[in-house]
């Protein structure tokens, strides 16, 4: 271990040499910055690895069986499990999608799950990440170069290997795979998680495209190589679903590829992750998790969800109101920890504006308990001191779910702050799942 803490400054170097950054705009300008890596390992014991994948497989597999029901016979609202306007009203929602039934009817292929460990060991999910979810290409190239830093660490571990991450989503994108290519769709150089997009298709020996590399005819999307033109089995598309196709979502979007709609919904591609994923991992439909599982699959869940309030009922926002300064409060439509606010940080004036708001447009907020998770070593000058941090678990779903035996541990930078993204500053480290 001490070797690895020896090498973190010139691991960091490596990174940034490699182009291993995190990009994001304000204020309209994009900004480069390193994803700062810290080598002192996340440790999961191999029976808390296996009860956390036993409940996210469970998860994952009622939020595709949601999914589906939504898009189509909508039997989860009829029977007033989850209401009617809670769930046409989520910005995710998109009536594009319905009657589409994607390849193996799985809809979430990619789902990143942010968890985070309270002081009394239990694990609590914060986030369900259907659409996009980043950060599995950190830990991976992170792991490669500690593993050239210290080997003897690694020998010396009983360490599981997180090397196979590339054959488990290119074996996902085969089991999807209409005939044809597997391509990663990239909206470019600027994009925050562009490193992680060119890493993965070459991990999974995937085509990086461009939109403007794709074109639809007949319905076939195809790919313009150099010799002859090739036609796309499968996308695993990095841009947002309102960017996606200029002739069906936005018609200003220059990052789209027209008519690909028309293409799956005639069935002859995939796109992981579907369109249409954002309804599921709205922060509202977060709520009500627990009881599609026992909808959908008739078992308790195993995953905890953090306690969670909907403003939109007035039960939970008069407990909130009753509990300001207790709570967390949510954007249900934000993202990368923009949009998240504690109740006791808010003066009288700010508190006041936002109760006007939260009661004016209530299907917007969300509010939580703060649980109180853990804090692990991070190094910060040479000294070892603790941070919060979350994990953010990949589960990857085709003709099968499994989830990878590793994943993204991001820490607040900021001793005061519960806040982890790296949008907001944070670093990441290496997460160990032990084999015994």
């Amino acid at each position: 271990m001490q070797d690895l803490i020896k090498y973190t400054d010139n691991i960091n170097k490596l990174l940034a040499r490699f182009g291993v950054k995190f990009g994001i705009y304000k204020n309209n300008v994009f900004h480069e910055q390193l994803f700062p890596f810290d080598a002192i390992p996340r440790v999961i014991t191999a029976k808390e690895f296996e009860e956390m994948e036993r409940g996210l497989v469970q998860r994952v597999t009622a939020l595709n069986m949601f999914l589906y029901d939504i898009y189509h016979e909508q039997k989860i609202i009829k029977d007033k499990i989850i209401p009617e306007e809670f769930v046409f009203s989520s910005k995710g929602y998109l009536p594009e999608c319905a009657g589409v039934t994607p390849p193996g009817n799985v809809y979430s292929h990619i789902s990143g799950i942010d968890l985070v460990q309270a002081q009394d060991k239990k694990w609590y999910i914060l986030e369900d990440n259907l659409r996009i979810p980043s950060g599995a290409s950190y830990p991976l190239i992170a792991r490669k170069l500690c593993r050239i830093a210290s080997p003897q660490t690694y020998a010396s571990n009983a360490i599981v290997d997180n090397r196979n991450y590339g054959t488990m989503l290119g074996n996902v994108m085969k089991s999807v795979n209409t005939g044809g290519i597997n391509v990663i769709l990239t909206p470019g150089r600027y994009n925050a998680a562009f490193f992680e997009h060119a890493y993965l298709a070459e991990m999974t020996h995937s085509v990086l495209a461009m939109p403007s590399d794709l074109y639809v005819e007949n319905s076939h999307v195809y790919y313009r190589a150099m010799d002859k033109p090739q036609r796309v089995g499968a996308i695993y598309r990095r841009i947002s679903d309102e960017y996606l196709d200029p002739l069906t979502f936005l018609p200003e979007s220059l990052i789209g590829v027209p008519n690909l709609m028309a293409a799956y919904r005639a069935g002859n591609v995939a796109i992981m992750n579907t369109p249409g994923n954002g309804v599921a991992d709205d922060k509202g439909i977060y709520y009500f998790v627990p009881a599609m599982i026992k909808y959908y699959l008739g078992e308790d869940s195993i995953t905890n969800n953090a306690p969670t309030y909907l403003m939109y009922y007035q039960k939970d926002r008069d407990y909130a109101l009753a509990n300001f300064e207790k709570l967390v409060f949510k954007d249900v439509s934000e993202a990368g920890g923009y949009g998240v606010f504690f109740g006791r940080d808010l003066d009288s004036k700010k508190k006041a504006d936002f109760i006007d708001l939260m009661k004016a447009e209530p299907r917007r907020f969300i509010a939580q308990e703060i649980i109180d998770f853990i804090d692990l070593p991070i190094m910060d000058n040479g000294q070892e001191v603790l941070r919060k941090a979350d994990l953010r678990a990949f589960v990857l779903s085709g003709s099968d779910t499994k989830v990878w035996p590793s994943g993204l541990t991001r820490f607040s930078r900021n001793p005061d702050s519960f806040v982890v993204n790296s949008s907001q500053g944070g670093g990441f480290k290496d997460t160990w799942v032990l084999s015994r």
